[in-house]
């Protein structure tokens, strides 16, 4: 995936439509009311609670919680610890959504005393996460995972007070909505803005997170095929989720949990995939693929928009429990194709081969393991990373997962999901040690309401709906004869389907 290219100084004046979404932005950080608080009294030392006397506005403004992610330091766990570490984990994330919760839920206090960030959110969170991390300890024989200064959570600001955003009275920019002097039956959208506003803010956004996608330079470019490439494609038809299978769970990070994921997945393929899904029932699970050989695993975080009500999940797990709100875009295109490598032929995915692309909490982690791919219909070589794309009349919103395409040649999974496959480097080829497999790459399109406002993905509460949070999980089920037919297909220069 190319790079994100710098939005020019001066941008082409937004359309009415864009305008209105933008100013849908206006309020953003996390939903929250600025909240000055210097630091957290559970990080110790000199990052502690601010002394007396403290100037309160050079204090940080915070919107959410980070706290470290225990299960990317684990490169493996016995076979015999895997499930209590699997549930461990998903205790963890549980901790997380419900510290967040009281968090949000206490915003006026914690702003009129923010040492109740420590006390009442961030010393009990860090409580909870010792007894978990001591467990995992236990259960892996790494004593050393006590010592890592994992359980300490902090706070941490959303974005950078922008014009328009939270406490600007000098807004300027598409943030005013002001109005475009066009006039189009409504006023000037006042009412539909303040609307999506309150919605956007709901959701974690701010204006920041959204770009005109035609004031974005052209950035996706693929290596050329060398000699001995596999130029073919086989395409999967599994449907766009049309029968609306949906749940929040996440059988491959938090197996056996319900609402392990705390945020809706839509599905397409097997449609046996729940928490509690072992391979058995995923291969005798029914399928929406049109070729019934393909009972494979394919989900991603469902797209919301953000001003027209919400779902009929308003008050279940995974929405509106977990700050998951607005309505659920079912997609008006997903496309399911497996590639092959531009150095190389590709050698078969082993069967109940697991992989995710993408970082749920690249919010707080960082982006060394994001994956996100925004886009718009005719402006596909034009890829955003951590924003969302502002769409022209006309256009539709693109989002594009190209998975790990390299396999170390034995395991089907790792107990950080990430070890056991790779990416291939700019050239296309593997790193030492790992096998060049077809590469899934999914395509899905949504078809979002003109005065929609805002829209976003479904997320970990604390994750504020960012796009650079969005991901994609696969799990192989292909029957050896199609499988070997992809193989054919792929390897020799064929587009099958």
């Amino acid at each position: 995936m190319g790079r994100i290219a710098r939005s020019p100084r001066k941008r082409p004046a937004l359309p009415r439509r864009m305008m209105l979404a933008a100013a849908a932005l206006i309020l953003g950080a996390g939903g929250l009311a600025a909240v000055n608080f210097y630091a957290s009294a559970s990080e110790g030392g000199a990052r502690g609670r601010a002394p007396a006397g403290h100037d309160m506005s050079s204090m940080r403004m915070v919107s959410t919680i980070d706290c470290p992610d225990v299960g990317n330091v684990l490169s493996t766990v016995p076979d015999s610890a895997k499930q209590r570490v699997d549930r461990r984990l998903a205790d963890l994330d549980t901790q997380i959504t419900d510290a967040y919760t009281k968090f949000a839920d206490n915003k006026d206090r914690i702003q009129r005393d923010p040492g109740l960030a420590d006390s009442m959110v961030l010393a009990p969170l860090k409580a909870k996460r010792t007894d978990s991390i001591g467990q995992i300890a236990d259960a892996t024989g790494r004593p050393d995972l006590n010592g890592k200064g994992l359980a300490a959570c902090s706070m941490r600001a959303a974005d950078a007070p922008q014009p328009g955003d939270p406490g600007d009275t000098q807004g300027s920019g598409p943030g005013d909505a002001q109005g475009d002097g066009q006039g189009d039956g409504q006023g000037d959208g006042q009412a539909a803005a303040n609307a999506a506003s309150a919605a956007a803010s709901a959701s974690g956004l701010s204006r920041r997170d959204f770009v005109d996608i035609r004031s974005v330079r052209p950035n996706a470019a693929a290596p050329a095929p060398r000699r001995g490439a596999s130029t073919g494609t086989f395409t999967s038809d599994c449907g766009r989720n049309q029968n609306g299978k949906r749940n929040p769970d996440n059988v491959i990070v938090a197996p056996g949990v319900s609402n392990g994921a705390h945020h809706m997945h839509d599905y397409v393929g097997n449609q046996a995939t729940d928490a509690f899904a072992g391979d058995a029932d995923l291969a005798r699970g029914a399928t929406s693929c049109r070729n019934q050989g393909d009972r494979s695993t394919y989900y991603w975080p469902v797209v919301r928009v953000l001003n027209q009500g919400d779902d009929n999940d308003a008050q279940a797990d995974g929405g509106g429990k977990d700050r998951n709100l607005g309505k659920i875009q079912t997609p008006v295109q997903a496309t399911i194709q497996f590639v092959g490598s531009p150095v190389s032929k590709v050698t078969a995915m082993p069967r109940f081969l697991r992989i995710i692309t993408g970082d749920a909490k690249a919010f707080t982690n960082g982006n060394a393991n994001a994956n996100a791919s925004w886009s718009c219909t005719g402006f596909e070589n034009r890829q955003l990373k951590d924003k969302y794309p502002l769409c022209p009349q006309g256009s539709k919103v693109v989002r594009t997962f190209r998975f790990q395409s390299c396999w170390d040649g034995r395991n089907t999974d790792s107990a950080n999901h990430r070890t056991h496959v790779a990416f291939a480097d700019r050239r296309g080829a593997c790193p030492a040690g790992f096998k060049a497999i077809p590469q899934l790459v999914q395509r899905i399109v949504y078809d979002v309401p003109a005065k929609a406002g805002a829209f976003a993905v479904d997320s970990f509460p604390e994750q504020l709906h960012k796009p650079v949070t969005d991901h994609g999980d696969f799990i192989d089920v292909f029957s050896d004869q199609l499988m070997g037919k992809a193989m054919t297909c792929i390897n020799t220069g064929r587009s099958c389907a």
